[in-house]
């Protein structure tokens, strides 16, 4: 493989799981001393939910929210087939409530700070070549922790919370097909342990993508299961303690990346929620600058 189709394939960007519901490891590996960091911004609004159920139109007490999250993500290779994969995002949620309403129930319009710092480690335990390609077969499993001091326990206030405060370990198995033109198609599943009531989940993910020297292309299906044990709002069981909501949905979306010069790339992408539970009808864009070394 060439050096600028390295970096292309190498210098892969995951915005935060909240922001865009992506997997947060992809299916490519660096080489051994190989890295890559990436500084993104994206930005997601709904003023739709999907409740059960059906969908509704309006966001409670805010009417809209709008979400936009500035990340740091980085991936260095310690050996051809063991990568570590760093993320931290900062996040801002904004409202869209009345002033009358915030006057009468002491609200506030926006919620901001660090979120959740996330570590995975990645191992590439099998290849298998095609007679045009090649496989592979990876384990990743990593911890994500909340870092800010962020509160999720304000009751209709939590709505524009920006997380959970959950601490999830979370395991994977990943297949990756890359054929020689460059098309490739990776396939994942997982699941994920969480804390502070919010529901342990599944997680799969599928993309088809195009990697070349001068352009990367993949589109992406994203699905997240939650466990029976979490409560559907304003249904039973359900306290006013939005963590502990069954957040299932599945997300499409797609990301390119381009890089410009000596190492530096930049990406930008659309997705968009096609069903859920108990969360947001948002459509999200990201815009990413990575550096490959």
């Amino acid at each position: 493989m060439n050096l600028n189709l390295r970096f292309l394939t190498g210098a892969l960007f995951m915005m935060p799981v909240m922001m865009l519901a992506q997997s947060p490891v992809s299916g490519f590996m660096k080489v051994k001393g190989d890295g890559s960091i990436t500084a993104s911004f994206s930005s997601e609004k709904y003023d739709e939910v999907f409740l059960v159920p059906q969908k509704v139109d309006g966001v409670p007490v805010f009417n809209e929210v709008k979400t936009i999250s500035y990340s740091l993500y980085a991936e260095y290779g310690l050996s051809d087939n063991f990568n570590l994969v760093f993320n931290l995002p900062y996040i801002k949620s904004e409202g869209q409530a009345i002033p009358e309403t915030l006057e009468n129930t002491g609200y506030e319009n926006e919620r901001k700070g660090v979120q959740d710092v996330s570590l995975y480690g990645k191992y590439r335990f099998a290849s298998k070549a095609t007679p045009n390609g090649m496989i592979d077969f990876i384990a990743a499993a990593g911890i994500e922790t909340p870092l800010g001091d962020y509160r999720v326990d304000e009751e209709l206030q939590s709505i524009i919370a920006i997380g959970n405060r959950s601490t999830n370990i979370t395991g994977l198995a990943i297949a990756s097909y890359k054929h020689n033109n460059g098309i490739f198609a990776t396939g994942q599943i997982g699941y994920s342990l969480r804390s502070n009531d919010v529901p342990n989940a599944l997680l799969s993910e599928v993309k088809l993508g195009y990697a070349a020297s001068k352009f990367y292309l993949e589109g992406y299906v994203a699905n997240q299961l939650s466990d029976d044990s979490g409560v559907d709002i304003l249904g039973e069981g359900f306290n006013g303690f939005f963590p502990a909501t069954r957040v299932n949905y599945t997300r499409l979306g797609f990301n390119a990346y381009v890089p410009v010069y000596k190492g530096l790339g930049v990406s930008g992408g659309y997705s968009n929620y096609i069903e859920g539970r108990n969360l947001g009808d948002a459509d999200g864009f990201n815009w990413g600058v990575t550096y490959s070394f």
